[in-house]
């Protein structure tokens, strides 16, 4: 399948997410230039008819709770953020009848290296996730929302808020939404550039003013979240895929992907790549056909390695990627995660002990500090591979890096000791020879001085 074949897939099927890779479709998607991102432009491409819907403002009786969440549930949806969790199962487990406030809450604090899909969707569709959220706020008995949205990209927290205001003026928003007894408040937050605060707990540690430190579950946020009220929070791309689903149904959704990986993903692809954006596919479309799509390795290289699920994900050789089908399944049973869907492609000329290098600093640099296999183990990564690249280490090393991040995995609050400790074992088990090359060269030196 060619990239005007997805086109025109896409276009037969109405999808509304994002689309912003290097081929497009114009009069589906919202255009590069951000010039269609408003509630006019929106509403013309079929926005708020599922909102519509649910109230019963399109002349037809309206949705209850339970058929929502029914809805979610037999498309298949899973959380887009990372953890791949079932949405519709996640809103069932909000108690609706619960006497006092209840939050719902959008994880935009897109920091994970390699993904920039969700800020494209707040640019250029933002309407599509305020629809999504007050839609799952309905189905929820849930008032009051926040978007927490990454603090480095502020142009685009301001996008969303115009578009929060248009939302409101339209009576999209607010009290006595359409003129039902459905009332949905819903606001925006920008961090402060954290990645630690892209990890739910932690995220709303900082909404509630506070150092952005992930929590010990449980309790759960279904139970115990914003400000100790039960609280539901879903990804970006989660929201954005709500309103097709309520239009369309369920099942038709899950006819888009495949079983158990319903719909379609954005996948942000990135690295050795002559077209480098983002590309909304089906789930379970063949890695080799995205790589097709962004225009295949650059020119005159040949495909290494690949890292597909953003940089916490565990690299995967050519040789292993190039049978996979990009969904949540394939993908681990190659012995990796789909995560936030950010693809990064190597080529054959880089080194990978630099390439760990880089991401060992990196998780060095943004742990948190509070749990202490997470505080010094990510140092310790970080210095040894450093060693290693340097031409510094003994063989004996390599088995001590492989210990650290063994002793990291399992033994923090949160997932990023092991976002840490998952990249390095993955290119010891891939790519150990890499690694042992430059200890070999340092030892030949030493032997020839």
């Amino acid at each position: 399948m060619n990239a005007e074949q997805v086109i025109q897939q896409f276009s037969a099927t109405g999808v509304q997410t994002c689309f912003h890779g290097r081929h497009i479709n114009p009069q589906i998607y919202a255009d590069l230039n951000g010039s269609n991102w408003s509630i006019k432009d929106y509403e013309a491409r079929g926005g708020y008819q599922a909102l519509r819907k649910i109230l019963g403002q399109d002349g037809g009786e309206g949705l209850t709770q339970d058929q929502v969440i029914a809805t979610m549930k037999d498309s298949g949806l899973r959380g887009r953020g990372g953890a791949g969790f079932p949405t519709g199962l996640k809103w069932s487990f909000m108690p609706r009848q619960f006497p006092g406030q209840k939050h719902l809450v959008c994880n935009s604090d897109e920091g994970e290296p390699g993904t920039c899909k969700d800020r494209d969707i707040l640019m250029y569709n933002p309407h599509i996730v305020i629809e999504g959220m007050a839609i799952a706020a309905y189905a929820m008995g849930i008032s009051i929302g926040y978007n927490y949205i990454h603090g480095e990209i502020f142009e685009v927290y301001e996008r969303f808020e115009a578009a929060l205001e248009e939302a409101r003026a339209a009576g999209f928003l607010g009290d006595r939404i359409l003129g039902s007894n459905f009332s949905f408040q819903l606001h925006a937050h920008h961090g402060f550039g954290a990645y630690i605060c892209g990890e739910e707990t932690a995220l709303l540690e900082s909404l509630e003013g506070k150092k952005g430190q992930p929590r010990f579950k449980p309790p759960f946020p279904a139970s115990f979240g914003l400000y100790g009220k039960p609280t539901t929070i879903n990804n970006t791309e989660t929201f954005a895929a709500v309103p097709w689903i309520i239009r369309n149904g369920g099942q038709a959704y899950l006819e888009c992907g495949k079983p158990n990986n319903g719909g379609t993903k954005i996948f942000s692809v990135s690295g050795d790549v002559n077209l480098p954006g983002n590309y909304e596919v089906p789930l379970g479309t063949p890695f080799t056909k995205l790589l097709e799509l962004a225009g295949g390795v650059r020119t005159g290289r040949q495909l290494k390695a690949v890292i597909p699920g953003g940089s916490s994900a565990p690299v995967l050789p050519a040789h292993i990627i190039n049978e996979c089908t990009m969904d949540y399944d394939s993908i681990s049973k190659a012995g990796s995660m789909l995560g936030s869907g950010a693809v990064i492609v190597m080529d054959d000329s880089r080194c990978m002990v630099e390439s760990l290098k880089r991401l060992s600093y990196f998780y060095m640099h943004e742990s948190c500090g509070q749990c202490t296999p997470c505080r010094e183990g990510t140092g310790w990564l970080w210095r040894l591979v450093d060693k290693i690249q340097r031409g510094e280490a003994k063989p004996a090393d390599m088995d001590l890096l492989d210990n650290v991040a063994e002793n990291i995995m399992g033994r923090t609050i949160c997932a990023l000791g092991d976002a840490a400790a998952m990249p390095v074992r993955a290119m010891l088990k891939h790519f150990r020879p890499e690694f042992a090359a430059l200890i070999k060269a340092d030892a030949a030196a030493s032997q020839a001085a």
